[in-house]
């Protein structure tokens, strides 16, 4: 397990925005007050989606909203890797290093990443990218994929991704999915079997009658 710290760069302090702060509240208010510490996951989650990532001065005052010491906070912090310890840029790659991703060229990626972003972590100096490399995201039928400020993009190659960054960096929206257009998880190029409609439309259903029905009313 490795080692994670807080960035030695730190804001002079945190406050959540008034509409963050009533989502704050809706989530304390699922528990019970002896047990608002377990609102602490979504807190901290709520922070980096305002932030970008989660600083010393949110974690301080996180922990004085939900009365709870300091370290019992950073320890959650440092524990989950999707909490960001230092600033990311505007836009995270985080590009699945898993094996079904590797076998499907996510090596290639993160070639691309090093060469257009640089080192994992690393920001670019306009501020918009960053990325790292994670575990398994759960789509090993689409690989390989990355998630792009938290949705997925699937079936890229190396072509793919540049042109991804290119889009983002003019400021243009980017469409998640297969980058193949495949629907959902099928096969690359559409289905190949059970292609007949009249398979699904019911009309070779044999007409039947059901035993034991009740006699119709006069």
């Amino acid at each position: 397990m490795s080692v994670r710290r807080l960035s030695p760069d730190q804001p002079a302090s945190f406050t959540f925005r008034p509409d963050v702060l009533e989502t704050a509240h809706w989530w304390c208010a699922k528990y019970p007050t002896e047990r608002k510490q377990s609102a602490i996951i979504p807190l901290l989650w709520l922070v980096q989606k305002q932030e970008g990532w989660v600083s010393e001065p949110a974690i301080r005052a996180l922990a004085d909203m939900l009365e709870m010491p300091v370290i019992r906070v950073l320890e959650v912090a440092t524990f989950y890797t999707m909490f960001h310890l230092a600033p990311v840029g505007k836009h995270h790659f985080q590009l699945c290093g898993t094996t079904p991703c590797v076998l499907r060229g996510a090596d290639d990626l993160k070639k691309v990443c090093r060469k257009r972003i640089g080192e994992k972590f690393a920001v670019t100096a306009d501020g918009l990218f960053s990325w790292e490399e994670v575990e398994c995201l759960g789509a090993c039928v689409n690989a390989p994929v990355v998630a792009i400020d938290d949705l997925y993009h699937e079936d890229l190659s190396p072509d793919d991704l540049e042109k991804v960054i290119d889009a983002l960096a003019r400021g243009e929206a980017i469409t998640p999915g297969s980058a193949r257009g495949r629907q959902t998880s099928a096969p690359d190029g559409g289905a190949r079997t059970l292609t007949d409609p009249t398979l699904y439309d019911g009309s070779l259903a044999t007409p039947l009658t059901l035993p034991n029905l009740p006699e119709t009313a006069p």
